[in-house]
Formats: structure tokens, sequence, C-alpha cells
């Protein structure tokens, strides 16, 4: 089956009319054009072919060091040469000073063509986030221009075996040495890119641990920087201790990482670790939500190629056999997909861009969950369904649709699973600064309405009542576990709603103008009426928390 091709004129026209990158005072939309157009050339013709072999052969672990799927190493010596890992950093750290937005859409491309490959590579960009956010000038000049040139990637060490969600009950210890070093002891699990042999295993590793005297919780984190490597060259104390078996993701090594007294130092102060790292932890949560999109693209390019060709059944008065293109439920299934795949584009990058102009903090504050758990949402079900258009053929590795539902199945899990999302949303987000996070969210989707066709306007208008009935009630829950999913989801079908808004206001403008038209159309009368019975879920009084222990007893 296919491999994915990278659909640039969709990627133009979102930044254009869906995200509005035009608002970056540095933006340049024909070097965008330009730069993109080269990074799909060689997203197309380099990274997409690995994407079955990384599946396929895996990552290794063979004497104590990863060892990736075959071409993953001369692709990644090509990206490198390239200067793609450096696309957004500053000229003055060895980058190319582009606008971050321009990374990101990259990040889409690698996710859609080859999902494990773009998974070892992404965490540099949030390392050097960190670093550049919260290290210390000496810090910021050893490491961004390495991890900007390609010659060192990133790890970030946070979960531990009793310490997933919970990163107040963290291990790992670090304890200050006589040399200025710090001294890491203890073990990290699900470390992506633990080890790897794209950078000749390179890496510099962002941990959090516990300082001696440090008080119980996340109050008594730290975060430090742990390179694989010291300065004379010789390996720090930090082994891979297994290579994790996953239902998909293969190519993507996921380690069980020891720190044996291994040298690092410190970011920040004392006790800042979680405060530290959320740089890294809000920058991820958006690349997920990126890796949604790409991954719910591949799903919908190999489903239109397999309903094009594939032919069953009559349509109408022809002869038949038909392609299954133009079978109503197929076409309902697509046009799922296009909508699912088109609007979260549009609606993570203009994200993105607000986050690039920091001028709308509340709205980042709720918009950053939101993306993460809606898009990968998005994924999943742009996978199954994928599976479910191709019929029995879908269920065979072949046609390499039920791989895209191995690959995204881990994206609503990690950095956060989604139900964490939701709670954050409802527990704590809608309840910052007086609401200002709502409002400023609301103000979003009025100017949305602005631009929207009449019939989508009022649509909207419905949708934005319900969410403020649900808001209501979700303000005054305390048992937040039975309602906090379906208010996220109903946040996200709004701003999905919102950004479709915005697509079909430039229809005309779009490289196919009638499938934006009736892509909209399916949006704003199959999906948006969601949001009502969504508001009515969050107004249940039922309480999970009062429900009797005996019900999940064995």
């Amino acid at each position: 089956m296919i491999d994915y091709r990278t659909p640039l004129p969709d990627l133009m026209f979102a930044l254009r009319h869906g995200a509005g990158a035009a608002r970056l005072p540095h933006w340049d939309d024909e070097t965008a054009g330009e730069i993109l157009s080269h990074a799909a050339r060689m997203v197309d013709e380099v990274i997409a072919p690995l994407d079955p072999v990384g599946d396929g052969a895996g990552a290794r672990l063979e004497d104590g060091r990863v060892k990736m799927p075959p071409g993953f190493v001369a692709a990644y010596g090509q990206y490198a040469e390239g200067g793609w890992q450096g696309l957004a950093v500053p000229e003055d750290d060895g980058g190319q000073g582009q606008p971050h937005i321009l990374a990101s859409v990259l990040s889409e491309m690698l996710s859609g063509a080859c999902i494990t490959y773009q998974m070892v590579l992404s965490l540099a960009h949030g390392a050097m986030r960190t670093l550049a956010a919260n290290g210390t000038k000496a810090q910021c000049a050893a490491w961004i221009p390495r991890l900007a040139s390609g010659e060192v990637l990133a790890t970030m060490c946070l979960t531990e075996p009793q310490a997933g969600s919970d990163l107040g009950l963290v291990r790992t210890t670090a304890s200050p040495a006589q040399d200025g070093w710090w001294r890491i002891s203890g073990s990290k699990i699900f470390i992506s890119g633990g080890d790897q042999d794209l950078t000749g295993g390179r890496i510099m590793h962002l941990v959090l641990a516990r300082t001696p005297g440090a008080p119980a919780g996340v109050k008594g984190l730290s975060l430090f920087l742990c390179p694989s490597h010291l300065a004379d060259g010789s390996r720090n104390t930090v082994q891979v201790l297994r290579l994790e078996e996953k239902m998909g993701m293969h190519g993507s090594p996921t380690c069980q990482v020891a720190f044996d007294a291994a040298q690092a130092e410190i970011i920040g102060a004392p006790g800042e670790g979680l405060k530290r790292m959320f740089t890294m932890m809000n920058a991820e949560r958006l690349d997920v939500a990126v890796q949604g999109v790409g991954l719910a693209e591949v799903a919908l390019q190999r489903s239109l190629a397999y309903a094009r060709d594939r032919k069953q059944g009559r349509v109408g008065a022809g002869e038949g056999p038909d392609p299954i293109v133009r079978h109503g439920d197929v076409r309902r299934m697509l046009l799922t997909q296009m909508a699912l795949a088109m609007g979260c584009r549009a609606m993570v990058l203009r994200t993105l861009v607000d986050l690039e102009l920091g001028d709308k903090p509340a709205l980042i504050e709720l918009m950053t969950p939101v993306c993460k758990a809606f898009a990968t949402d998005a994924a999943q079900e742009a996978a199954s369904l994928a599976i479910q258009i191709h019929g029995g053929y879908g269920f065979l590795r072949e046609y390499r649709v039920e791989q895209i539902a191995r690959d995204a199945r881990i994206t609503p899990i990690y950095e956060g699973t989604n139900g964490i999302q939701a709670a954050t949303v409802a527990g704590r987000v809608i309840r910052l600064d007086n609401g200002a996070a709502l409002t400023a969210f609301g103000a979003e989707i009025e100017d949305a309405i602005t631009l929207a066709s009449p019939a989508m306007a009022a649509r909207l208008r419905e949708a934005l009542a319900a969410l403020g009935r649900a808001s209501a009630v979700m303000l005054t829950r305390k048992d937040l576990g039975l309602t906090a999913t379906s208010y996220l989801r109903l946040v996200g079908l709004v701003a999905l709603g919102g950004a479709w808004a915005r697509l079909e206001a430039a229809a005309d403008k779009a490289p196919n103008p009638a499938r934006i038209h009736s892509v909209a159309a399916f949006v704003r009368d199959w999906m948006l009426p969601e949001t009502t019975h969504l508001a009515g879920l969050c107004a249940t009084q039922d309480r999970l928390a009062e429900m009797a222990e005996a019900v999940f007893d064995d």
C-alpha cells in the first residue's frame, strides 16, 4: 500500500487560513512555502520508505546498546546534514532562525511518514526550549548548538515503575559531589530514545530526581542535565537495562534506563524540577497533538486510495461494480476522516501560532490539553475507520492501516493520559483567574463566527451555548470522574467547529474548494450537534465516588 505523501497544498492552506500564520511578525509566506517544499521532498523520498521497515525490523538491544532499524541511521545523516533539526533554532545557536510553526509542520510530515522516526527526534526540540527558558548561559551554549545540529538527541526521564502519572512518587536521587557535579542514582522506565545509534548514542538526558533532605511529593523534585558521554569522551554511568516490546511504535526504542551515580548538572535550583520540566512537557503535549494530525492524515490518504480503486456492488442504475468511494457509508467514513485530519490540523497549528505569539496565555492553558487529547482521539478514530473502509484487507499487515492503529494507540497515553488532560481542563484550567481561559476561548469562537457562513454561524452559536451550560455545571462539580472526558470532547468539538468555520470562509482559496465546502457542512450538520448531547452528559447528577466498592471487587 502507498507510502505517505506530504499534502503540501493543504498544509499551506491551513497555515494561511486556519492558523493565521501571517499574524507572526517574522512570517514570510513565500519563504515558508519554499522551505516546506524542500522538506516535503526529503520526507517523501527519504523518511516515508522507512515506515514499514521500522515496523517489521524494529529497534534491537545488542550488548547493552540500541540498534535502530535498517536505513534509519543513513536517513538521519541526511536529515541532520540538511539542518532540519535546527529549523526553528536561533541563528546564534546554530539554527536557521525560522518560525517555530514551520518546525511543527515538519513534525506533522514526519509523523505521517514514519511516526517512529519522528518520535526519536522530537524530544530534542522540547529539550532546546527547556534549556532556552531555564538553563544557564553556559548550559545553553554547550548544548543547544549540538542539539540543533543533530550531533546530540535528547530524552525526558520522568517515569519510574511506581511513579507514572504521579510524579510525587519519584525515588531517583541526586546528591552533590565535591567536583561540582551531581550524582544521579535510580532507574527510569518508558524512556523514548533512551539509547540509539543515530548519533552514536550521544544523548542529553533530562532527569527528574530527588535531592537530599528534599520534601516528599513533587515539591522535592529537581531537574538535571545528564549527558551520555563525559567531556573526555568516555561514557557516563547510564545503562539501558531493557528494551520494551510494544504493540506498535516498533522502530522507536522505549528503554528502561539505570543511572549509577551518573554525573549530572542541575537546571535551576533544587525543588524547581517540575516547574522547569513543564516547559518541555507542554511542548511535547502539543507535539503529540501534531503526531495525531499526521497519523489521521496518513489514515485518510490510504483510505482514499483504496476506496477509489476497490470495486464492489452497484450504486444507482449503472451495471457496476462501482468503486466503493461512491457508497454512502464509505463516504460517511471518509468525510469523518477529512473532518478530523484537516480540522485538527487547523486547530493545532492555530494554537501553536498563539503559543509563538505569547499574547494569549489563558487560551494556551486550555488549548494545550484539548489539542493533545482531541487530536490523538481523532487519530484513533481515523485509523479505525481506515481499517473498516479496507474491510478484511484492513486487518492484514500488507495494507498498512492496522499499523496506524497500533502506532497511534500510544498517543492518548503518553505525555499525560487523555483522562488526565480532561481532569486538568475540568478540574483546574476553567477555574483559574475567574474563568480567563473560558473567556479567551469564547472570544476565539466568536471571532470564527464573524467569518462563518450563516448556517455555520448559527450552529456554532448553539455549540457555544451548550458549552456555556456545561461549564456552569462543571464549575460546581467535585466528582469529575464521570464527566471530565465528555467536557473535554465538548470543548474540542467547539474548537473543531471554529477551525472549520475559518477554513470554509476561505474555501475558494483551497486546493479543493468542493471538498472544503462539503466537509464543513458535514461538521456543521453531523458532528457539532453532538455538543448538545455532551452538555447533557456533563449535567448528570451521578457520582462515581459514591458507587459501592462491591461493584469493583473480585
